[in-house]
């Protein structure tokens, strides 16, 4: 790893410089830090969130897309192009938008520009555990859905608050598949009141308002 051949290169330099005893200590202490440096400064020691961060994402680099698929990270729904009916439904209510594949999938393109995709993708998972009967299934998923979207140390984080997080950590101790029902209902909830009222006036749901628009007047 690029990490490892770093830290050798350290080594090999601290062997052959003559230094003065701070200058030799300082440096000494960084190489035994290699790869694990913040990826910000050099100040900060390595149990540092932002390493913990970085490592997590290189890690799931690392996995392979089928692994992937099995956290429960989904790809854009499959869905047939929407209506201009169904996009003008959309304007009508939230619940209307989340009803349909279509219309989360042009939500989530739009929470994508944002950076709370994960908003979405937490929802989806949810409601995919909902569906599972099979209990050693249902403990995983939990688990995959909790080190995605609860734990604090994920990139993909999403934003709870503290009574919620509670009721978690005591569902964990069993999980089924309600665990994370106050959890979900909170985030649909903020995408509702926050999101979605910016989708309606974004870029990707007017466009695509007009295109289907003239399409409709052409026809």
């Amino acid at each position: 790893p690029m990490g490892s051949e770093r830290m050798e290169m350290r080594k090999r330099q601290m062997s052959t410089t003559q230094e003065t005893p701070g200058a030799a200590q300082a440096q000494h202490s960084t190489g035994n830090r290699g790869s694990n440096a913040c990826c910000f400064c050099w100040c900060c020691c390595c149990s540092c969130s932002c390493l913990t961060v970085r490592n997590q994402d290189e890690e799931r680099a690392r996995r392979t897309s089928h692994e992937l698929q099995a956290e429960g990270i989904p790809n854009c729904e499959e869905s047939p192009a929407p209506t201009l009916e169904e996009v003008n439904a959309w304007a009508q209510s939230f619940d209307k938008l989340m009803f349909t594949p279509a219309g989360r999938n042009a939500f989530r393109e739009f929470l994508r520009t944002e950076f709370s995709e994960e908003n979405m993708l937490f929802w989806m998972a949810c409601e995919e555990l909902k569906q599972e009967s099979n209990k050693s299934v249902i403990e995983e998923k939990a688990r995959l859905i909790y080190e995605d979207y609860i734990s604090i140390l994920s990139p993909k984080e999403v934003s709870l608050d503290s009574r919620v997080r509670e009721v978690i950590n005591r569902n964990m101790l069993d999980p089924s598949q309600h665990t994370f029902d106050d959890a979900q209902l909170q985030i649909y909830t903020l995408m509702h009141r926050d999101s979605y009222p910016r989708f309606m006036n974004s870029a990707i749901y007017k466009d695509l308002l007009r295109s289907l628009s003239e399409k409709s007047i052409e026809a």
